[in-house]
């Protein structure tokens, strides 16, 4: 099911967060993130954020849990998401889709009684969020391409290059920073990128340092 859109603006964003800590997972502003949801606690966070505003937020655990079950540290930063696609699934699964609109600072874990994790967030820094494309002018689009090529051949990918070709600049560099498959500290270089411009070429950069690895023998940092 494919739910009716809404229009967030910094002015209408929450105060609170339901947060849903995943390690390795990146969502950027107007990137889509598939979701298999499955535990009951992100079951009933589902379910909440259906009944209210569709908003959850995504954002990673510094490390595993311990062994006496205590929950793991968050990073300081994530991207609040919004439901735009759900299906009931069987064996008790919500597959979601969620669309990114704008990153975020933890700025406190609240004491709930909810099974899932909340926090009171800030948005201020990352207000250029909400500008489509902003900044796409400073990109190296060629660079990133190049990039872009050489990790395809490397992995003997097939890739419909008339879509790269054509999709902006902005989409495309998101949906390779999400689809890339980096390790956790990685993906949030990436996700706390000053802008695009940057993001981009951190991108390139960790590229490129794996591509080397790969030609000298050495150990991947890719996951």
């Amino acid at each position: 099911m494919t739910l009716r859109r809404n229009i967030e603006t910094l002015d209408t964003m929450p105060e609170t967060l339901p947060l849903f800590p995943l390690a390795g997972a990146l969502m950027l502003p107007r990137g889509q993130m598939p979701l298999n949801v499955f535990e009951p606690r992100y079951l009933d966070m589902v379910d909440a954020a259906l009944r209210g505003n569709r908003l959850i937020g995504m954002i990673q655990p510094m490390d595993q849990a311990a062994e006496d079950d205590t929950v793991p540290a968050l990073f300081p930063v994530g991207c609040a998401g919004r439901i735009t696609q759900f299906v009931e699934a069987e064996e008790n699964r919500y597959i979601i889709t969620l669309t990114g609109l704008c990153r975020f600072r933890l700025v406190q874990e609240l004491v709930c009684d909810t099974s899932y994790r909340q926090a009171r967030i800030a948005y201020d820094e990352f207000a250029d969020d909400f500008e489509a494309r902003k900044g796409e002018e400073a990109v190296d689009r060629a660079d990133l391409l190049r990039t872009l090529k050489a990790y395809v051949a490397s992995e003997e990918l097939e890739i419909n290059w008339r879509e790269v070709n054509s999709a902006p600049t902005e989409a495309l560099v998101n949906a390779l920073s999400m689809m890339c498959p980096f390790g956790t500290r990685e993906k949030q270089a990436l996700l706390e990128a000053q802008d695009l411009s940057a993001r981009a070429a951190i991108l390139v950069a960790m590229t490129e340092i794996e591509l080397a690895r790969r030609d000298d023998g050495s150990a991947t940092g890719l996951q």
